[in-house]
């Protein structure tokens, strides 16, 4: 009879933390929408892993009208060119990965602008279906509560941009000792080249693969400039 009677006060008890923890999650995502998030676990991950060496940890937020149009299109022509297209995912672009994953060794990503900033500021790094299954659920509630620019502001300010280096802030004052409303093209681009892989595609000296990724970059912003819906995302205050 004691257990008949504990399962059911268990799984009431239960329900209840989950109810309070979605509604948690809920009201936090909506905060995103006006406050900027303190920290992510992938900058503690990071924090962490300086500890030790010579390499310290830089992190600095800036507001939309503080980043330079060109950053803004360089990261857009990078990362996702149809980030104004879609509603959080590239679906055509998943099926080719997809397919190349399945006959290659080296993984192929697809995600998404708005997919990385899911990842980013709500979960951890890594390829489990759990944190899969999440970054579909917070990709779909930020694409519907915050809208195009906050989601790019906010990938601008979390994505990692070298070793311990967070943001395109941190990334123009480490690398050019200069702030994110000064970037040029070519230094815009070089930033948003380092991207896929900032701890390996260095910046500054520019690894190999960064100055190719940076060459082919400059080209794609060539050919978006004049998008207008682009245009007036990367030019908005």
């Amino acid at each position: 009879m004691k257990l008949k009677g504990i399962v059911p006060r268990t799984w009431r008890r239960l329900k209840r933390i989950l109810l309070v923890l979605f509604v948690a999650q809920f009201v936090y995502i909506i905060i995103l929408r006006w406050v900027n998030p303190p920290i992510t676990l992938t900058m503690i991950s990071s924090w962490f892993s300086l500890i030790g060496t010579d390499k310290t940890f830089h992190k600095s937020w800036v507001n939309y009208d503080e980043i330079s149009q060109h950053t803004k299109l360089a990261v857009i022509a990078s990362e996702d060119q149809l980030f104004l297209d879609h509603d959080g995912f590239d679906f055509k672009s998943i099926e080719m990965a997809m397919k190349h994953n399945q006959k290659s060794k080296k993984i192929r990503g697809a995600s998404t602008i708005s997919q990385q900033v899911a990842k980013n500021v709500f979960l951890w790094q890594g390829r489990s279906w759990l944190r899969k299954g999440l970054e579909v659920y917070f990709t779909f509630m930020i694409e519907k509560l915050w809208g195009k620019q906050r989601i790019l502001e906010m990938y601008l300010n979390v994505a990692q941009t070298g070793e311990g280096v967070f943001g395109v802030e941190a990334a123009a004052q480490t690398n050019y000792n200069k702030n994110a409303a000064s970037l040029n093209r070519e230094e815009s681009a070089m930033i948003a080249a380092c991207l896929p892989n900032p701890v390996k595609y260095t910046v500054n000296p520019p690894a190999r693969i960064t100055a190719w990724r940076q060459r082919r970059i400059l080209v794609q912003m060539r050919n978006l400039a004049n998008d207008p819906e682009i245009k007036a995302l990367v030019t908005a205050p």
